[in-house]
């Protein structure tokens, strides 16, 4: 089974690695891809770079940072994976990328809420349940317990 795992280096996204790496261990069987989307150059960034091979290598860079803590957690863990960067809008995209690899599921972090939303999820995750056409797994950040103070 193929399994997409959106990253985009933060711990949210981490959580979601965890998550997966815990899976295979109870026994689920799975190759991952590991997914980042860069979003569209902004204008000044056209502008100011010298040709678009730049921009995409720039890009292409920021996506294998995004990527290397995941990849280094599945790789400790005996996971066999690939990658792919893609580039747009990060819903989109990421559901191309599923498409396209041929993923049977996605499991991905929660993501962060905008300031203004009353959202449980974060925008890219909320569009790639609402527009999936196979099962997504949202793995929601859990903060670590607070050490009971040993004076009380």
């Amino acid at each position: 089974m193929l399994i997409m795992l959106p990253v985009d280096g933060t711990e949210l996204s981490l959580d979601a690695a965890r998550h997966l790496i815990n899976l295979v261990r109870r026994g689920l069987s799975a190759r991952v891809l590991l997914a980042n989307v860069q979003d569209a150059p902004h204008l000044y960034e056209v502008v100011l770079a010298p040709d678009p091979e730049t921009l995409d290598a720039a890009a292409d860079g920021a996506g294998q940072h995004a990527l290397q803590a995941a990849g280094e957690l599945l790789s400790e863990s005996g996971i066999t994976w690939t990658s792919d960067i893609g580039h747009g809008d990060p819903a989109r995209v990421l559901l191309d990328l599923a498409d396209r690899h041929g993923c049977e599921a996605i499991v991905m972090g929660s993501g962060r809420p905008g300031i203004l939303s009353n959202a449980r999820l974060g925008s890219v995750a909320q569009a790639v349940v609402q527009h999936a056409t196979i099962p997504v797994t949202i793995v929601r950040h859990a903060e670590p317990e607070a050490e009971p103070d040993e004076d009380a």
